[in-house]
């Protein structure tokens, strides 16, 4: 599913001023039939995707081309596949790698069927002003620059495709443009002397070879110059000597070039090797010198020598350049833009604690495996998400501590009663939570917040435990975390009791957590039952930690408190017990929940009643 490649070669298509795209279809196995979006020009289209090449061939008969983005490991057999339909007369085939063996195969199935093989191993080719075949020829913007959107009159075939993005440079800079080009690619030979390195030993079994494309380029009455640049090693440049000798080559004028290396160019301990096959190089350079070939003396004069060659066809009216028309404008794709910096845009959404994008998943700027290396634990990292920083050992304890005390009470609260009734009545995971997370408010759960606010409030306003209670009293407001139906001052809450031992021990202080305490005597010696429950001990004890944890400012403490940070503890820890209570009841296999007649009182309207 290549669709950087495709949008390219739409691209391509559109400031050539094609009627319709090249693309006809994708063959993409791993999903069903499908629509892919891409645009032409500002205009979005869509393209079919098949899952196979049978129903892709049937439907679009007239496609001719077939462009393989295999790997190395299917290239072969999906190649032998698709050269059984005949109406595919060129297949290009991107992956490198292919064993010898199995190109000898398609190279054998291709001349049995009169198929033209461009590769393996290859970037394509590209047909200026009509085709091109996948990355060839780079960018929109090198494309633009090397004036591939019209046909000139200059035909070159290259086994590098690398170097076939030189060509076109250099041809567009010297000449009236490329007419076409092809980099024929092929497979690296295992069996060359493993000395030299592996770039530099020459490609073996091309599914097309030099003389083929040439013969074609001859036979084009619109191509006037061929160049041919060609590798240290093989033999195929004589047989393009042979070739002008015998006539068949008949554009004497062409220009047909021979890349040799510089000679102070060093290989170390492969040079011996190197240097023979240079050797032979040169002799093959002065072979086509015989024959007629105008041959650069290094890569270096090319340019030059193509620009004389070329003035001089101009001078004699064999090429007529055609007049400059500029191509359509191609609107640059928004994520293309942006990476080069060209444009700034405001974003949907800003997030500080959280990065996907790179090789590593990122909490607050932390790598992954640096969390799991530090064995950071769950309080850790709710650190650098919800506070976008790194927790000493103890906060992060006692952070784990309050989502343990938190994860269940029961089913009789109201959560987890909304949760069982849900789950009872056949709903999935995520409705039953959610039935059970919206009951969650100061009524229930929700005091965190409504506590470390209404304690905060009253100690940063220097008003002593017993005149706070008087007036939330006046007020007729109810104190926030103070009070439980159970638990009483002689019958304390466990939770509460485990959380004080360890904030008393840890914390470097308590200040908000010691008011809270004195106004819970204030409550307790007016009914034993007003203590500070675990709600109202997390809420302050919280703001605690945050207050005297390195690396929180005072506003910063307080605006945590302000947006809710606390009441998230609490949904967070709930949020396990109502998953439990879900699964509990699927586990049982409990059926659907109707509250019993005799648990309601039914009552008349009070006009009826009377």
């Amino acid at each position: 599913m290549q669709t950087r490649a495709v949008q390219g070669m739409l691209d391509f298509d559109y400031i050539c001023s094609r009627d319709e795209p090249s693309v006809a279809a994708m063959v993409y196995p791993f999903t069903g039939d499908h629509k892919q979006k891409f645009y032409w020009g500002h205009r979005e289209i869509l393209l079919p995707v098949y899952k196979n090449t049978a129903d892709a061939m049937s439907k679009h008969a007239d496609a001719d081309v077939l462009i393989s983005f295999a790997s190395l490991r299917s290239a072969f057999d999906s190649t032998m596949e698709t050269m059984q339909y005949p109406q595919i007369r060129t297949i290009a085939i991107i992956a490198e790698g292919i064993p010898e063996a199995q190109t000898r195969k398609l190279i054998k199935r291709a001349n049995e069927r009169g198929v033209t093989i461009i590769g393996p191993a290859t970037v394509g080719g590209i047909k200026p002003g009509c085709f091109k075949i996948g990355n060839t020829g780079g960018m929109l913007d090198n494309i633009l620059s090397s004036r591939l959107y019209r046909p000139g009159s200059v035909a070159y075939v290259s086994r590098s495709g690398g170097m076939s993005n030189e060509l076109n440079n250099i041809v567009s800079r010297t000449t009236d443009g490329v007419y076409e080009g092809v980099a024929i690619g092929a497979t690296g030979p295992a069996q060359m002397v493993s000395a030299a390195p592996l770039s530099l030993c020459p490609p073996r079994y091309p599914g097309s070879t030099f003389m083929e494309h040439v013969l074609r380029y001859q036979d084009s009455p619109e191509v006037k110059m061929i160049v041919v640049l060609g590798e240290i090693g093989g033999m195929e440049e004589y047989k393009i000597c042979q070739g002008i000798r015998s006539g068949r080559i008949t554009k004497e004028r062409g220009v047909l070039v021979h890349r040799n290396l510089r000679h102070h160019v060093q290989f170390g301990h492969a040079g011996p090797v190197l240097t023979r096959r240079q050797k032979r190089a040169v002799r093959k350079n002065e072979a086509l010198l015989e024959a007629g070939a105008f041959v650069p003396r290094s890569f270096d004069e090319l340019g030059d020598l193509i620009k004389t060659v070329y003035e001089d066809l101009v001078a004699k009216g064999t090429i007529v350049p055609a007049e400059e028309v500029p191509p359509p404008t191609v609107p640059m794709d928004y994520s293309w833009a942006r990476e080069l910096g060209m444009i700034r845009k405001p974003a949907s959404f800003m997030s500080s604690i959280c990065d996907e994008r790179g090789q590593e998943l990122l909490y607050a700027g932390m790598p992954i495996t640096e969390v799991f290396k530090e064995d950071m634990g769950l309080g850790g990292v709710l650190g650098l998400l919800w506070f976008q920083r790194r927790l000493p050992r103890y906060a992060c304890q006692f952070i784990e501590m309050c989502l343990m005390v938190t994860a269940d009470h029961g089913p009789a609260v109201s959560g987890a009663h909304n949760t069982i009734v849900c789950a009872r009545a056949g709903k999935d995971l995520i409705s039953s939570l959610t039935s059970g997370l919206l009951t969650i408010g100061d009524r229930f759960g929700g005091a965190l917040d409504a506590a470390a606010k209404q304690f905060s409030k009253a100690f940063d306003s220097s008003l002593l435990p017993m005149e706070f209670v008087n007036k939330m009293k006046k007020e007729g407001k109810l104190i926030m975390g103070i009070g439980h139906r159970v638990k009483s001052i002689n019958n304390p809450d466990m939770r509460v009791q485990i959380l004080k031992d360890f904030v008393k021990q840890s914390f470097s202080a308590t200040h908000l957590l010691d008011y809270a305490l004195d106004v819970e005597k204030i409550t307790t010696s007016k009914k034993p039952n007003l203590i500070l429950n675990v709600d109202g001990f997390i809420g302050v004890a919280f703001v605690d930690l945050l207050r005297t944890c390195d690396g929180f400012t005072r506003d910063e403490a307080d605006e945590f408190v302000e947006i809710g940070a606390l009441n998230g503890i609490f949904v967070l820890g709930r949020s396990m017990g109502f998953i439990g209570h879900y699964l509990d009841q699927k586990r049982l296999k409990q059926g659907l929940y109707r509250h019993p007649w005799d648990d309601i009182s039914y009552v008349l309207p009070e006009h009826m009643s009377m």
